[in-house]
């Protein structure tokens, strides 16, 4: 090896050195019961930190703007707050103990409050404790969505196209992956407010198993090949399922076979189209509507508080959230309201801190001539932490949102063309679909470090619209190396795409 390339891997090596000297990775763990703690604060600087995830785990790296830190103060709620020299850890093992309750005057003096005294001020000081400032956050978003094909049964009863047989059906069945898990990731810059928003993605990642596309890509391939052997290119297809009137599906839309659909479809296929934006458009979406969504937002789903006189509200027990004593206060439904949960109220200030929440029924049910759709799963858990103007504003969002949906029908396919003599039906394909399904997916938010902008800061803010995310076919320990964000869960560090790496 000569002098040059030896050079080069030394100083490779050293940087590699470096970066795994400045990462440090362990688990927050309770000294007494030596349970691990999840959501517990490493805070690094004022208002900067990351969040132990659902196991407790965390990993933080020193950038330069963090070189400097020569400790980490660890938090929880009910936890005593430590402070660890970074030279110190040399365990994966953090442990911290139960905090000894101290009454603080504001609270001796507020201890004689009823439930509904102090539900009332949560509702009168909302404006004031919670920012609706513009801000330049950076977070963390990971998004983990499950499909899961519970029953397909399908009946074939006619077809007068001879590849659509029983056969061809049964193994179209075959091919339909049953479950399916999809994992997204991304380290971005998120300009604005709760009414608009500017998203910057650093980096971004998507876990999943390919072959699952490739096979059903290969399905979409044979109908069309199949359709464009026997179907004629001026008929249109009538899609009818029992009483419910048919649908017109024109056949050259399908095929692409005038010129102008061609030039569309031209157009579409051109590098950096709209196309190319969908992860950013996508997670900017999420953000929004997963800012939007909580509970002194207006038209909120997590109505407790606009709509308190719908809840029971039981005062159970007091603790602390860092040097703030607050009430945990549990709540549940009285008249026919969807939620029940806790509520960590400050003592102080009234704001209420963390709020964790399940729906209690279904949030919507429908179901018609065998079509059913139930919306079945909304909880999660919102922490907040007060910043340097006194408000408090988002530090974790952990959110999960199900449904399960049936088909119990007829369906028809015919062909039909009016530039023909004779009958304008052409074919037909008749089935019995008998399909059930259910979508579950979870979202997760830590912001590291938020700060106050100007108007003219965020219009001068930009967005990196032509970001792609990486694939990985598996887990991949060493991707987000250098870089600080919400240690995944066992499941999503397990999972590995059939077709092994890409």
């Amino acid at each position: 090896m000569n002098i040059k390339k030896l050079t080069v891997l030394s100083i490779a090596i050293l940087s590699g050195l470096i970066v795994s000297a400045q990462t440090i990775t362990s688990t927050v763990v309770d000294k007494k019961t030596n349970e691990p703690i999840p959501y517990a604060t490493i805070e690094l600087a004022k208002n900067r930190g990351v969040i132990t995830n659902e196991e407790g785990k965390f990993s933080i790296t020193l950038d330069e703007k963090l070189a400097k830190i020569d400790s980490i103060y660890i938090s929880s709620m009910g936890y005593q707050k430590v402070g660890i020299a970074l030279n110190s850890i040399t365990d994966s093992i953090i442990y911290i103990e139960p905090k000894a309750i101290e009454l603080s005057g504001v609270f001796i003096s507020n201890k004689n409050l009823s439930i509904d005294e102090i539900i009332d001020n949560v509702k009168e000081n909302l404006t004031q404790n919670y920012s609706a400032d513009l801000s330049h956050k950076k977070l963390f978003y990971r998004q983990s969505d499950f499909s899961d094909l519970h029953k397909i049964n399908v009946k074939f009863k006619k077809s007068t196209i001879k590849e659509f047989n029983k056969k061809f059906i049964d193994s179209v069945i075959s091919i339909i992956p049953r479950k399916s898990a999809y994992y997204t990731e991304a380290l971005c810059d998120l300009y604005g407010d709760y009414d608009k928003q500017k998203l910057n993605i650093i980096k971004g990642a998507e876990l999943y198993d390919k072959s699952n596309d490739g096979s059903m890509e290969a399905l979409s391939d044979k109908l069309e090949d199949i359709l464009k052997k026997n179907v004629k290119p001026n008929s249109y297809l009538k899609i009818k399922s029992g009483w419910i009137l048919g649908t017109k599906v024109q056949m050259d839309s399908i095929f692409d076979a005038n010129e102008e659909a061609a030039e569309v479809k031209e157009e579409i296929e051109k590098p950096n189209k709209n196309e190319n934006n969908y992860f950013l458009n996508y997670r900017k979406s999420s953000l929004k509507s997963l800012l939007s969504s909580m509970f002194f937002q207006e038209d909120s789903k997590l109505n407790f508080i606009d709509k308190s006189g719908r809840y029971r509200f039981e005062l159970i027990d007091y603790t602390t959230i860092d040097d703030s004593s607050v009430y945990i206060i549990n709540f549940e439904p009285k008249r026919g309201a969807d939620f029940k949960g806790t509520m960590y109220v400050n003592t102080e200030d009234f704001a209420i801190m963390r709020v964790d929440y399940e729906n209690v029924k279904n949030l919507r049910n429908f179901g018609l001539l065998g079509i059913s759709f139930h919306d079945t799963m909304y909880k999660g858990k919102t922490i907040f932490a007060k910043g340097a103007d006194g408000k408090y504003g988002v530090r974790y969002i952990e959110k999960t949102r199900g449904n399960v949906f049936g088909i119990d029908r007829p369906l028809k396919i015919i062909e039909k063309n009016k530039f023909v003599k004779g009958r304008r039906k052409q074919n037909e394909l008749s089935l019995g679909l008998d399909i059930g399904a259910g979508e579950i997916s979870k979202y997760e938010v830590v912001v590291f470090d938020s700060k106050p902008i100007t108007e003219s800061e965020y219009q001068n803010s930009t967005e990196n619209k032509s970001i792609k995310p990486q694939y990985l076919s598996k887990y991949d320990p060493e991707f987000w190396k250098g870089y600080n964000i919400i240690e995944p869960n066992t499941a999503i560090k397990q999972f590995t795409a059939i077709e092994g790496d890409s």
